[in-house]
């Protein structure tokens, strides 16, 4: 199924430093749960070592999480949020 990224999505991905390529790595096989008014969340932690785009420090992994809607067509990725750490669990 397609996947579809508003125009939200696509700001905060470059803001926080996700790839698309990542946000669909996280749809596909990240750990989901449901979320609010019926939506679907999934994150993954990817091995990282590099500076963070955010505040130029360096980091083990990164954490992507990504909400989106199921729609008939489509998956619409809604927003994508990310997080730095050097421990290798998720926020």
């Amino acid at each position: 199924m397609p996947i579809v990224f508003s125009a939200h999505a696509r700001h905060q991905m470059e803001l926080r430093g996700a790839t698309e390529s990542e946000v669909r790595v996280v749809i596909e096989r990240g750990t989901r749960e449901a979320a609010l008014r019926g939506r679907l969340k999934a994150r993954l932690t990817f091995d990282f070592n590099q500076m963070s785009p955010v505040n130029q420090r360096l980091y083990r992994f990164k954490t992507v999480e990504v909400i989106w809607v199921q729609e008939l067509d489509d998956t619409v990725v809604i927003t994508v949020l990310v997080y730095y750490s050097n421990e290798e669990r998720t926020p």
